[in-house]
């Protein structure tokens, strides 16, 4: 091989490798009542599109114990990848599914020194939850207007789903009771309030994945932080207290166009993980 044939082939691998690497990790974590399994498509999908991505999936507090307390799982998962931000000074990504959303932006506020470049939240109850169809699949017993009963008690507190069951009717008995929406919301203040927002806007980008077809988080628009009022109706993101007064830090991300808000028809809940269609055209251009 001649000299120059040779300096080409270097400067091609090298741009190649430069390539490769210039993807940060991803972390996923997986939702409610699943485990890791149910994660790697996605993980697959995101290494065929970005050759030499490591892709971490948690494979904590799968199944049942999914159902731990919010807290206890986001003190164990934060500290993992905490670990794996260390291994990458470069910054990583964070993908949360379900309630595997939510426990992302907990790490993300109980973490706030983290170097998460981007974060995408996947149909989840950002927002809270309080539908019945979502409440069946733990307590087939359970109506969505007695649910508080049971989640706004110190046994309730100690099941993950109760830690955001946000009833809009009860909303002094969710701020008074709950140990964890209001206070990652910033609705009820604490010595940690100002490091939680400082986690927040340290994010260089925000990704809220939601449909109208989901057909389990309720309302659908609380994956985009959109609840329900006292009357049942939805108030969209920027008309909700916590937006206008930037209690966590979303209009901060939004006036500085970090914040990026995707609404897909057609999709179940069980579906947005491994419908090839949102992965390639929601997720994956944001991992960069």
């Amino acid at each position: 091989m001649a000299f120059s044939e040779k300096l080409v082939f270097i400067c091609i691998y090298l741009l190649l490798e430069t390539y490769i690497a210039a993807y940060r990790p991803v972390v996923i974590i997986h939702g409610v009542l699943s485990g890791n399994v149910t994660m790697i498509p996605m993980a697959e999908r995101i290494k065929q599109a970005h050759p030499g991505t490591k892709v971490y999936v948690t494979d904590k507090f799968g199944d049942w114990s999914s159902l731990a307390p919010m807290w206890h799982q986001i003190q164990e998962i934060g500290e993992d990848l905490m670990n794996i931000a260390a291994a990458h000074p470069e910054g990583i990504n964070l993908i949360g599914y379900s309630q595997g959303g939510l426990i992302a932006r907990g790490i993300l506020e109980q973490f706030p020194n983290h170097t998460v470049h981007t974060f995408i939240s996947l149909s989840s109850p950002q927002a809270g939850q309080y539908g019945t169809k979502f409440l069946h699949l733990f307590f087939p017993g359970l109506v969505c207007h007695t649910a508080y009963e049971l989640f706004y008690s110190s046994i309730g507190q100690h099941i993950s789903v109760g830690n955001y069951w946000n009833d809009p009717h009860h909303q002094s008995l969710y701020r008074s009771y709950s140990r964890f929406l209001p206070y990652v919301n910033n609705e009820v203040l604490s010595s940690q309030s100002n490091s939680y927002k400082d986690g927040i806007t340290r994010l260089r980008k925000l990704v809220l994945i939601g449909g109208p077809d989901d057909g389990v988080i309720t309302p659908w628009q609380s994956s985009q932080f959109g609840y329900f009022d006292e009357n049942e109706e939805v108030m969209e993101m920027r008309d909700r207290k916590v937006y206008v007064l930037d209690k966590f830090g979303l209009k901060t991300l939004d006036k500085k166009r970090r914040l990026t808000l995707i609404e897909v028809n057609g999709v179940s809940h069980l579906d947005w993980h491994t419908n090839e269609t949102v992965i390639d055209k929601y997720i994956i251009p944001f991992l960069k």
